[in-house]
């Protein structure tokens, strides 16, 4: 359910390093929490982001969500398929619904982040309360 080489935040994005390029996206449990995705608002390509600020919207049926960033960064590529098709990120969460590609000003950033069990951790934790 939680692909072990990603890195995970309080907030349910995911990370996916590749040197100094990460690619973004919400996990399967934030996807499951949202339901029916029926519009995503994308950052600009260029745009700067500040990690756990926001940088993008996602609607379902019911509510709003903000997605915050993972790491501090450039925007260098958005998932434009999700314009037209949203609803890839309920389909195939850490595929075809990742959200956009961040070229790192600060990797180490990453080290703040959760593995995957402590990510497990929170969500079963969150499950019990």
């Amino acid at each position: 359910m939680f692909p072990a080489e990603l890195k995970y935040m309080e907030s349910h994005e995911w990370a996916k390093s590749e040197g100094d390029l990460i690619t973004v996206g919400v996990s399967d449990y934030a996807q499951q929490e949202i339901q029916d995705i029926v519009y995503v608002e994308l950052p600009e390509i260029g745009q700067k982001l500040e990690q756990k600020k926001e940088f993008a919207v996602i609607e379902s049926v019911k509510a709003a969500f903000d997605i915050y960033a993972p790491a501090s960064g450039e925007v260098v590529e958005i998932n434009v398929e999700l314009e037209d098709t949203p609803e890839c990120i309920n389909e195939d969460p850490y595929g075809a619904g990742w959200i956009i590609k961040i070229h790192l000003s600060n990797p180490g950033e990453l080290d703040n982040l959760m593995s995957v069990d402590e990510y497990r951790a929170k969500i079963e934790a969150e499950a019990e309360a």
